[in-house]
């Protein structure tokens, strides 16, 4: 359950420790993005991802977990467990079902109640989560993702990473068993060759622009998460707090996918922080929420790939 966390470009960037009363998650450096997360914020947040997951699923097997976060040689989340009673849960269910769905949605707002649900269950001690749902704001929103992601693809060197990650075809998608398969996000699937051809002629600045733009326009809203710190152990925690947003709204049936791209530009950043009135920090997540249908899952690498011993 762990390994199925939201986590940046699906790089999977995490291994696992286990003995009988205790699971270490380290994070795996081998897998780093330099280019759009030179100092591992992601990366950090997606390790706090992972150990939400690791957290609800004990709970709901009757092994309730203790999280802590310790510092060595390099920080790694250490989860203790206990004995309890199993308590099958709506957020369990979900862990499965959750995906980043990168597709318009159906332009319908969430009811307040639902809204209410979202807020509850991204509570976290260290972090604050803004809701932006009027139009207006998430115009506003947009512009910055339009701003953030027209830096990035005037960048060779983000450009290049990007293509590392992506998977054009299932047998491609299937070996690697990460990245960012072309299924899960509406787009064709096609021999590499031709998916390359395709990745250079149509992946431009004016049709990503236009295709966030639509894709804000037709969420309920925007969540913004803040950590109190800009540092790992912080990430950590905007990890957890997210991870329980999208369980809930999977459980919910609101979709949710990440537009990051004002907070990975490190110009356009603080200009983002003091739009949403909180300029002295650093935001960490940007995710847009609505309803949609469900996209083809993105791949998992074999567990037992992923144990350290």
């Amino acid at each position: 359950m762990a390994t199925l966390a939201a986590n940046g470009h699906n790089t999977q960037p995490w291994k696992f420790n286990i003995d009988e009363s205790r699971i270490r998650i380290l994070p795996d450096l081998s897998r780093r993005n330099e280019v759009v997360d030179p100092d591992d914020h992601h990366l950090y947040v997606s390790l706090g991802c992972a150990a939400e997951n690791l957290a609800v699923a004990a709970k709901a097997h009757g092994r309730p977990a203790e999280l802590s976060v310790a510092s060595g040689t390099e920080l790694q989340i250490d989860v203790a467990f206990g004995n309890g009673t199993p308590a099958d849960n709506a957020l369990y269910k979900a862990i499965p079902l959750r995906q980043s769905t990168r597709s318009v949605y159906d332009g319908q707002p969430v009811s307040p109640e639902d809204i209410a649900l979202l807020t509850a269950a991204a509570k976290e001690e260290g972090v604050t989560v803004r809701l932006f749902t009027d139009l207006q704001e998430r115009e506003a929103v947009s512009e910055f993702v339009v701003e953030g992601n027209t830096a990035q693809m005037d960048d060779p060197a983000f450009i290049a990473e990007l293509r590392n990650w992506l998977r054009f075809n299932p047998v491609n998608a299937v070996e690697m068993g990460d990245g960012l398969f072309s299924a899960c996000s509406g787009n064709p699937v096609v021999p590499e060759w031709i998916g390359t051809r395709l990745f250079n002629a149509f992946f431009t600045k004016d049709a990503e622009n236009a295709k966030y733009r639509e894709h804000i326009q037709s969420s309920a809203g925007v969540a913004v998460f803040i950590g109190d710190q800009a540092d790992p152990q912080h990430w950590i925690k905007v990890g957890r707090s997210f991870e329980r947003f999208a369980l809930q709204a999977t459980a919910l049936g609101i979709r949710n996918a990440h537009i990051n791209q004002p907070i990975e530009v490190p110009s356009i950043r603080p200009e983002f922080a003091r739009w949403i009135g909180m300029p002295d920090v650093r935001p960490d997540l940007i995710v847009r929420f609505g309803r949609a249908p469900a996209l083809p899952m993105s791949l998992r690498r074999p567990v037992d790939d992923l144990i350290e011993v």
